[in-house]
């Protein structure tokens, strides 16, 4: 008898994404869909054998900033190492078009501030084959990669494109202005955009220091420039903001969905100076939704935080003249170098000269500062910090954190929690989780690269929320994952394992299910750092029904495309 499929996945246990009932089933594939899912099915040209695995829907990341690595790389590490399958770029209003030739160095300095994509890296990186969004998606399109991608139009770069060094100064758009940019969004939703982002938090700057083009743009610009979204059904607006007068930033949000009758989403966060504010920004979005409006929020389900060692961006001793000395040497070099006695002793001795803002804040925040082993933990208690570590052997911590970067020959590092983890705890990430108007994200796959590795998010949520503290279900866990961010942006051929879906699928074994420890790398163009990050567990990754990854494995298939929305009476 002829094989009835091209493969079958055989005997797993099927978590479908949507939050019902896990059962044992084989799940047929033709071509790139799902054509069956029950069990005893008939044979595949190709079998793989499921059993005592979780077969699950690919991972879908609504907040990454691949935009300029989709361009040349075919690998959206550390991303697409954990379990994704379709990844959201053009977040935060930045990103590369439209562009006109001239604002190429501006649109690289804003990425490089905002988002910690090394410059010279970018600069070497992006081929700049496009100028209008549209064309930019086509390069997309021609490039091929191990996931799907799906772009939002950035509002930084389109202030530029318009309105040139008046949005570098933050002028006021003016009415001519702000009728160009609707054309450019219309134009960009025709051709496949699944929405538009736009920043307004003081965090957001250019490798100079200044605020974003977009920073304190007025109301009526955004609400005008959200009008656009009207008839793109499908499409999201997405706003990053301090909140600072919350309900009016609010309003704006809620403004362009009541108008546009489109989603919206807004990053929720908890920060050490307004610990409860999720809490009021959350009570916001419930109101929005019992009127009507589609608001989400996009949280992340454990602490943001940086890596600090001898080789990022940022460590205690790098505003100190001995070691900007060295700084700049190879690691092997620099370590060599750094474990010479006079050379420690220097560094040790001396005040810090000019220190970078965020160094001047948390260079000896020791209490916050925990060694990171080799599977990484997150939600660290005090026992554990670089100061604890110190007491225990009798020395001051920035002794005690200078050898300790010394040691696995360099590569040592310490995770300073940020934000999500005020007062030690994780009570508040928690309450985020289950909140029903939230989805897991912010993993910021592709940004942050030398400092922050989150995009390893989507496996903690189920190794510590649902299989350590039990939180959520199995099936819970996965939809989140799922089917609830696939509904945000309206894809509705992924995120759940059903006959005609998108054969994008995870096998996990879950026990086995682990974050590996983060590493650098010096694989970006120009030679550029970045963090890596693998997980163990995952079987084996399907986009489009081919094998991309077997036991976190790369396989030589790259079935990535571009997901184009499709936006009805535009």
């Amino acid at each position: 008898m002829s094989p009835k499929y091209d493969l079958v996945i055989r005997g797993g246990t099927v978590v479908d994404g949507t939050g019902q009932a896990m059962r044992e089933a084989d799940v047929a594939i033709e071509g790139t869909r799902i054509v069956a899912v029950e069990k005893n099915l008939g044979r595949g040209k190709e079998e793989i054998d499921a059993r005592g695995l979780l077969v699950t829907p690919g991972f879908v990341d609504v907040h990454t900033h691949f935009d300029g690595q989709a361009t040349w790389d075919e690998r959206m590490w550390p991303t697409s190492q954990q379990g994704v399958t379709t990844a959201v770029i053009g977040n935060c209003g930045v990103g590369f078009a439209p562009c006109r030739p001239s604002d190429r160095d501006t649109l690289i300095s804003l990425m490089e501030g905002v988002e910690d994509i090394p410059g010279a890296a970018l600069h070497e990186g992006l081929r700049w084959d496009w100028e209008s969004f549209p064309q930019y998606l086509d390069a997309l399109e021609r490039r091929r990669r191990d996931i799907d991608i799906a772009a939002l139009l950035p509002h930084g770069p389109l202030r530029v494109y318009v309105m040139g060094q008046r949005a570098v100064r933050r002028e006021a758009a003016n009415a001519s202005d702000l009728a160009q940019m609707q054309i450019l969004v219309r134009n960009g939703l025709r051709a496949g955009a699944v929405g538009l982002s736009t920043s307004r938090t003081l965090a957001h700057r250019d490798t100079s220091g200044e605020y974003t083009p977009m920073f304190e743009a007025a109301a009526a610009e955004l609400t005008g420039l959200g009008h656009t979204l009207k008839g793109a059904t499908g499409a999201v607006f997405q706003m990053i903001s301090d909140f600072d007068d919350a309900r009016a930033e609010f309003d704006i949000l809620r403004k362009v969905c009541r108008d546009s009758g489109q989603a919206g989403t807004v990053t929720v966060l908890q920060h050490d100076h307004k610990p409860r504010f999720h809490e009021e920004l959350l009570e916001m979005i419930a109101e929005a939704n019992a009127a009507g409006e589609r608001i989400t929020g996009q949280v992340i389900c454990r602490p943001v935080g940086v890596l600090l060692g001898f080789d990022t961006s940022m460590n205690p001793f790098s505003s100190r003249s001995a070691y900007a000395a060295v700084a700049a040497l190879p690691l092997a070099q620099r370590i060599a170098e750094l474990a010479r006695p006079e050379v420690r002793a220097a560094i040790l001795g001396q005040a810090d000269y000019r220190p970078n803002l965020f160094m001047q804040y948390y260079g000896n925040a020791f209490n916050r500062m925990f060694p990171v082993a080799d599977q990484p933990n997150y939600l660290p208690d005090a026992s554990s910090s670089v100061a604890a570590m110190a007491m225990t052997a009798g020395c001051d911590p920035l002794t005690w954190l200078y050898d300790f970067f010394l040691e696995n020959r360099g590569s040592s590092l310490v995770y300073l929690p940020l934000a999500n983890y005020s007062d030690g705890n994780a009570e508040a990430i928690e309450s985020m989780l289950k909140n029903s108007w939230t989805v897991p994200a912010l993993g910021d796959g592709g940004a942050h690269v030398s400092t922050i590795c989150d995009g390893s998010a989507t496996t903690f949520l189920l190794t510590e929320w649902v299989r350590r503290r039990k939180v959520f279900t199995v099936e819970q866990g996965i939809q989140m994952l799922t089917q609830r961010p696939a509904a945000l942006y309206a894809f509705s051929d992924r995120g759940t394992v059903a006959p005609g879906m998108k054969a994008d699928l995870n096998l996990i074994d879950f026990d086995a299910l682990a974050i590996d420890r983060p590493y650098m790398a010096y694989d970006l163009p120009a030679g550029g750092r970045r963090f890596l990050q693998g997980a163990q567990g995952y079987r084996a990754t399907l986009v489009s029904g081919q094998l991309t990854y077997r036991d976190g494995v790369p396989t030589e298939a790259l079935p990535g495309k571009l997901v184009r929305g499709c936006y009805g009476q535009l």
